[in-house]
Formats: structure tokens, sequence, C-alpha cells
């Protein structure tokens, strides 16, 4: 499940990306800030993928 998450986190982000870059060619700022936006939510949701990543990770080194 964390690959795919991670996945579409990036996907959404490149999306976003586009988005925004469409957005400063053809000047339209309804477009930009869409994208903008999108980036900023999607490089949220890969942060929070990398803190439960972390958790795990130190989950396991207590276990193990």
């Amino acid at each position: 499940m964390g690959f795919a998450d991670k996945a579409r986190n990036k996907m959404e982000q490149m999306t976003g990306a586009a988005k925004q870059r469409i957005g400063d060619m053809t000047d339209n700022e309804s477009m930009r800030a869409e994208g903008a936006t999108q980036q900023g939510e999607a490089r949220a949701k890969q942060a929070g993928e990398n803190v439960k990543d972390a958790g795990r990770s130190a989950r396991d080194a207590f276990r193990g």
C-alpha cells in the first residue's frame, strides 16, 4: 500500500506542476493557483507517507 500511495502522490504532484506551467504560459491565474494547490497537497501527503515509513522503521529497529 505504501508504494501505491507514494506513486499516486507523485503523479498528483506532477499533474499540479503541469497545471501550474499551463497557467503560466496562458496567463491563467486560476489554473496556476489550482496547480500550486495540488502540488502542495501532494507534498503534504508525501510527507505523511515518509513519517509513516520512519515510524515503521523505528518500530522494526526496536523489535529486531
